[in-house]
Formats: structure tokens, C-alpha cells, sequence
């Protein structure tokens, strides 16, 4: 079996299924970066290129379908071998397998990231994933190398689904950083929701 059959067998497995209707989401103050002019710059133009997908409907026409759970890591990465998240939600993620592969886009993320509040999605942030199956070495995106490598995030993605990945908080200001794995103001709901999930960081792996 090829790498890319692979890799899409893992992944189908958990999106298929779970693309639910969702409300439509209303328009959100952009973060605000503090890197240089040009840094700037580069992400006004990705934000704009994605702002069509503060409307989860139009994400969904798209390709990118939802893995259902809000994902939050209320305690620090510490453990010996795992991702050094600081605390903080990554929100539900949106994934669209169309766009892996081993080179990256900054204007066409792998993952849009959503905030559940109330009964409504907002979009805070997008992530660029990249299987370790297509890529050894850490992929680069927006002038950052892409986090790992780690393994899946379950339950939503299987541990097996090895990967590099890169979260930008465009839409949501993060006091953890704007290319800060977790949001430390992204809160997952613990009623009125039935698919939150507190998560521990991810354990790291060889390429």
C-alpha cells in the first residue's frame, strides 16, 4: 500500500462520518501579530485569503470536513517523551485531506480550527499538517518550521497517523503566542456539548 493510500485510510476512517450540520458562524476580530512588517504582512494576506471560512458551511463546500471534537489540553506538556503543550484548547478541528501533502501553501492549511461558542462555530486559527510518511525532515510554512514529529491526536485522529504540524492563531489572540500549539483563551464548553475532549500532549516519534 503507497504512503498516500495509507495515510488517507487512517484519516477517512474519522472524517467521514462526521461532517454534522453546523451553525453558521459570525465574523470575529482578527488576531493581532507582533512579529515584523513583512511577518505581518504575509499573514493579513493568509487571513484574508481564509476569512471566507468563518462560515463553517462554505469550509465544509470546500473539502474540509469536521472531526467533531474540541480538543483541550487543561495541563502542560511534561511528561518525558510528549509534546510540551502549554495549557490551552485547540477547538474542533476541520480537515481536509486534499490539501496533504509534502509541500505546503501558506494560503491553503490542511486543518481549519474552530471555537464552539454557544451554538455557533468560530473560526480562531488554521493548522498545516504534514505526515511524516511524505515529509522526514520539519516542513516550513509562514517562516516557521512545523512542530514534531508526533503522533496523531486521538480519539479523533489514530496515534498510527505519525505527522508534523504548525497551528497559527489568526483569528483568536493567544497570550501563549500567535504559533503556539494550544489557545490559552480557546475554552472547549463542558455543557451543552457532548464531544469535548481534555486531552495529554501527543508523544513524540521518530521521523
Amino acid at each position: 500500500m503507497s504512503s498516500s493510500t495509507r495515510i488517507a485510510a487512517l484519516v477517512t476512517l474519522t472524517v467521514s462520518a462526521l461532517a454534522l450540520p453546523m451553525a453558521r458562524s459570525t465574523a470575529q476580530t482578527p488576531a493581532k501579530p507582533g512579529g515584523s512588517a513583512a511577518q505581518n504582512a504575509s499573514l493579513n494576506v493568509v487571513r484574508a485569503a481564509l476569512d471566507k471560512y468563518k462560515d463553517p458551511i462554505v469550509a465544509i463546500r470546500d473539502g474540509y470536513y469536521s472531526t467533531l471534537a474540541c480538543i483541550d489540553f487543561p495541563n502542560p506538556g511534561r511528561e518525558k517523551g510528549a509534546m510540551a503543550y502549554k495549557p490551552g484548547g485547540m477547538g474542533v478541528h476541520f480537515l481536509n485531506m486534499a490539501m496533504v501533502g509534502p509541500k505546503l501553501d501558506s494560503l491553503k492549511p490542511q486543518v481549519l480550527l474552530y471555537e464552539v461558542v454557544g451554538d455557533k462555530l468560530k473560526l480562531a486559527g488554521a493548522e498545516w499538517f504534514v505526515p511524516t510518511d511524505l515529509a522526514k525532515t520539519p516542513p516550513t510554512v509562514l517562516g516557521h518550521k512545523l512542530e514534531g514529529p508526533m503522533e496523531g491526536h486521538e480519539p479523533v485522529l489514530p496515534a498510527a497517523l505519525h505527522h508534523w504540524d504548525l497551528h497559527v492563531w489568526l483569528w483568536k489572540d493567544n497570550a501563549n503566542g500567535m504559533f503556539d500549539a494550544t489557545n490559552a483563551g480557546l475554552k472547549c464548553p463542558t455543557t451543552g456539548y457532548g464531544y469535548t475532549y481534555s486531552d495529554k500532549p501527543p508523544k513524540m516519534v521518530m521521523p
